[in-house]
């Protein structure tokens, strides 16, 4: 059918039928009513029905004809959209910044790592999906994402043409509701022997890295919950379920944001950052935007073989 759809009888159509007259139509277009009237009739022909029925001076929409209208409007509003697009400079029309986020990373480390993204002289129109990395990565090679923000370097095959750019670094640290933490500060980190802990379910790095720091220390945590929201942790955690991690770079905001409050750090376990690009030198600029950035304590750079 798209072979044989001439739009602009399509066009005249829709026309004629937001005018609800041939006559009033063909002064909106500049045509003879003649004319008006044999397009409309070359599109009845071409789709195989009656499009409209007359109903004394004026004409009214068969079943098919509000069907095909409906269509048309979708059609027509959308290319009037895309004119004034293309009508306005390229440097002022919207950007699209599509951003794959690991499901490990705290979402509020989500929000410090694409803010400054959002920061161009012209408007963002932001898309997130959040996954697993390697799924993340797919849809990157596929161009779905513009960028993946991940806390694991992934391991990529020799010819990846991706580029893994490091944003930083930031020490973990303990938090619990207020009467808990209070319970926990003195003697930390051995007060935590048999505490309840709410690990991260999704395989964050930092967390097998911490349960061995505390296996060093001699600290056995209780394993309250497992789960594969960070922002749900921090509720668990305001309400007093257990102990919970989160890196030093957000302490501030986790504390006001969950009414929680700071037990200690652990200054050998990080949080690490990475953001993975389909080149070394991205050209979107709101892209560039994020890889410029250091979280807490910056590090170097490492790439893989560029576009």
């Amino acid at each position: 059918m798209l072979n044989t759809l001439n739009f602009r009888h399509l066009y005249h159509f829709w026309v004629v039928a937001q005018a609800g007259s041939m006559a009033k139509a063909s002064r909106m277009l500049n045509l003879a009513p003649q004319t008006l009237s044999s397009q409309v009739a070359a599109l009845e022909s071409e789709i195989g029905g009656l499009l409209f029925r007359r109903e004394g001076r004026g004409l009214k929409l068969t079943d098919l004809g509000q069907q095909v209208q409906s269509h048309a409007d979708e059609i027509f509003e959308a290319a009037e959209a895309l004119q004034q697009l293309l009508q306005t400079p390229s440097d002022e029309r919207p950007l699209r910044l599509a951003v794959g986020i690991s499901a490990s990373i705290h979402k509020l480390i989500a929000w410090h790592l694409i803010e400054p993204a959002l920061e161009q002289n012209r408007e963002v129109n932001l898309v997130c999906e959040t996954g697993r990395t390697p799924n993340l990565l797919s849809d990157l090679h596929r161009r779905d994402l513009d960028i993946v923000l991940t806390d694991r370097p992934p391991a990529l095959e020799p010819d990846a043409r991706v580029f893994l750019h490091e944003l930083g670094r930031s020490p973990m640290c303990l938090f619990a509701a207020p009467a808990l933490a209070q319970s926990l500060k003195p003697g930390f980190p051995h007060s935590l022997n048999e505490q309840p802990f709410l690990a991260n379910a999704v395989d964050a790095p930092y967390v097998s890295e911490l349960m061995q720091w505390f296996a060093d220390q001699g600290v056995s945590l209780s394993m309250r919950a497992q789960v594969d929201d960070s922002a749900l942790i921090k509720v668990l955690g305001h309400h007093g379920l257990g102990v919970f991690a989160a890196p030093e770079v957000i302490a501030e905001e986790v504390c006001r944001q969950y009414q929680v409050e700071f037990i200690g750090r652990v200054d050998t376990v990080y949080d690490r950052l990475y953001a993975i690009t389909r080149g070394a030198h991205p050209q979107h600029p709101a892209v560039q935007a994020i890889c410029r950035q250091q979280v807490g304590h910056s590090s170097k750079k490492s790439d893989k073989k560029d576009e």
